[in-house]
């Protein structure tokens, strides 16, 4: 592993957001001025690949990346905003429906975030 992957894979899997290749190439960047974003669009690429790290597509959005410790996603259809939840493992369930074994899978759950919906109450008070 070069020590830009080690890096871009560290910030990830310690970050609390989910974040896009733009924000890591920020945070890289702060330890390591020079680097390119190019390097940072591969490596999240090669992390990606090899199953080291999750992408998370929404439609409309930039791709954003996650650690690959199981869980899902809250996404608010009017910000954007990216939430962890664990809902029940559906795991043994999809396999029975599927007849088989899979490789994984992804939970997206869509809706208004309490923040967005307290600014829709606002917003029709106003």
């Amino acid at each position: 592993m070069t020590k830009y992957e080690a890096e871009i894979y560290k910030i990830i899997n310690t970050s609390t957001a989910h974040m896009t290749v733009e924000q890591v190439y920020m945070e890289l960047k702060k330890r390591y001025p020079k680097v390119a974003m190019a390097t940072v669009y591969n490596n999240v690429n090669k992390l990606w690949k090899e199953r080291m790290i999750r992408k998370i597509s929404v439609e409309n959005m930039p791709d954003r990346y996650d650690k690959v410790i199981k869980h899902d996603h809250l996404v608010c259809q009017r910000c954007g905003k990216l939430a962890d939840f664990s809902f029940e493992d559906l795991t043994a369930s999809l396999r029975e429906q599927m007849g088989g074994d899979f490789i994984s899978y992804d939970l997206k759950v869509f809706y208004i975030c309490p923040a967005c919906r307290a600014q829709e109450r606002n917003d029709k008070h106003t």
